[in-house]
């Protein structure tokens, strides 16, 4: 399970998610759990062409009955036209509160599915909403702050890394939690970031306004989209989140191992 946050708005935080799990290697879930509410896949990429039935308040409801894991099954939809399944998220931001006590059991259920074979990919949107999905980034594999690296991006960044790592801490995650940059070297590199901020660049996303409308806005493929900046670094960072997450897990077999 990979998280996706910000500290900030419009980091590039959904405009990710949805671009690693169009060009996900494996069968991958695609969960819309940013606070803020309505559905960025639906009115983006899809353009109002589809909608699933159901939703997070529908497994908030199946939650209290016991009832999570099988509701599960019937509300993650796949989308036409691709192997992304997609469980949609609340309409406005009013239904957030309501999912208070849904994310805890959400992640135990999500974690699960990697034992079926599949992966899952959270848009958990930007920190500090009310209703904000923080049980599914202390649970994750792999848990990102999306960040630009220009000054008013950073400075965000850097207001909530304390309270993100503090968090991470006391559940002892602090080994799956990283950084996603957006636009490396606009105008700072990796490494500028990651000493400014005090966490490790998992992986960087090309900043491709133009390619990326695929994803945010349901523009038109070019030609050249498939081998494109956009689609590499996506592709790339794909194949850098696997091997952190490997070697996390690694570590974690040592020590229990006592090795």
């Amino acid at each position: 399970m990979i998280v996706l946050l910000s500290a900030s708005g419009s980091p590039g935080v959904t405009t990710s998610a949805i671009g690693l799990a169009w060009t996900w290697a494996r069968p991958v879930v695609l969960v819309e759990a940013d606070p803020t509410g309505g559905s960025a896949v639906l009115a983006g990429p899809l353009r109002g062409g589809w909608a699933p039935r159901d939703g997070l308040i529908d497994l908030a409801v199946a939650a209290q009955s016991g009832r999570l894991d099988s509701r599960l099954a019937e509300v993650v939809q796949v989308i036409p036209g691709t192997q992304v399944k997609l469980l949609s998220g609340v309409r406005s931001h009013v239904q957030a509160k309501g999912l208070r006590a849904l994310w805890g059991p959400l992640a135990a259920t999500l974690k699960g599915l990697e034992a079926t074979g599949q992966d899952v990919v959270v848009d958990a949107g930007r920190l500090g909403l009310e209703g904000s999905a923080m049980p599914l980034a202390v649970a994750a594999d792999m848990t990102l702050l999306v960040t630009r690296t220009d000054l008013v991006s950073l400075s965000a960044a850097r207001s909530w890394v304390e309270t993100l790592r503090a968090t991470m801490d006391s559940a002892g995650a602090t080994r799956s939690l990283g950084l996603l940059l957006v636009g490396e070297g606009d105008p700072y590199s990796a490494r500028e970031v990651s000493k400014v901020l005090g966490l490790p660049v998992v992986a960087s996303i090309a900043w491709d306004p133009e390619s990326a409308k695929v994803f945010s806005r349901g523009a038109a493929r070019g030609k050249k989209f498939e081998q494109g900046r956009l689609i590499r670094s996506l592709e790339a960072t794909r194949s850098a989140i696997d091997a952190w997450v490997s070697a996390a897990r690694a570590d974690l077999e040592q020590t229990r191992s006592g090795v």
